[in-house]
């Protein structure tokens, strides 16, 4: 089993990367496998719409997208962190997303998801509801922890510092590595994956 955890972040070490190493370290205690996939600072295009990953299943700006797409098969879930900006991700994480998830519901389905906002005061709750839907609408069960997935703090000595911040990461990985070892055994037993219908799209126009 294996999580992959995303930093929005484009400090590669920061406050961010903190939170989601406490994460990795409750995960990796429970013996499941860990990767920090680092987005980075280089320009990350917003999706679109034009298709054509519907059709290669790959983006045709080649770039952290792809690179993260060609990981996702071989995960059983997800922590997406990121650095709270005017109430919102950062917008690395939300172009990064967009693209990621858009028309790849099958490759996501049924697989763990969790998300994870570093602020120095305020606008975690919002930025954890934005990142959250892309779960939802992606049919992946959503992780939670002891309190909202937040940390505080202005800098990574800072977010040590918030205990209760801290707890709360751990408690993200122990819940996340609880459900994918429930999971494991609910296969073992032979519990299958739930079928899900065809997708019914409908607008309001008539």
């Amino acid at each position: 089993m294996k999580v992959i955890l995303v930093n929005g972040s484009p400090h590669p070490k920061g406050c961010t990367y903190t939170a989601l190493k406490e994460v990795e370290g409750a995960l990796s205690k429970n013996g499941i496998d860990t990767e920090i996939f680092q987005i980075g600072t280089k320009p990350v295009a917003g999706c679109i719409g034009c298709g054509n990953c519907l059709k290669s299943g790959k983006c045709f700006v080649d770039d952290k997208v792809n690179e993260f797409l060609e990981k996702v098969i071989e995960a059983d879930g997800f922590v997406f962190g990121t650095p709270v900006h005017f109430a919102a991700s950062s917008g690395m994480l939300s172009s990064f997303m967009d693209r990621v998830f858009y028309g790849r519901r099958n490759l996501f389905s049924n697989k763990l998801g969790a998300a994870v906002a570093s602020c120095r005061r305020g606008g975690a709750t919002a930025t954890l509801d934005e990142i959250n839907k892309y779960f939802g609408i992606s049919n992946m069960p959503i992780v939670s922890s002891q309190y909202w997935n937040m940390v505080h703090g202005n800098t990574p000595e800072e977010v040590i510092k918030d205990e209760e911040g801290m707890q709360t990461m751990r408690t993200l990985g122990n819940n996340m590595a609880w459900l994918l070892k429930s999971i494991e055994a609910g296969r073992s037993a032979g519990v299958e994956v739930p079928k899900n219908e065809t997708i019914i799209s409908t607008n309001f126009i008539r």
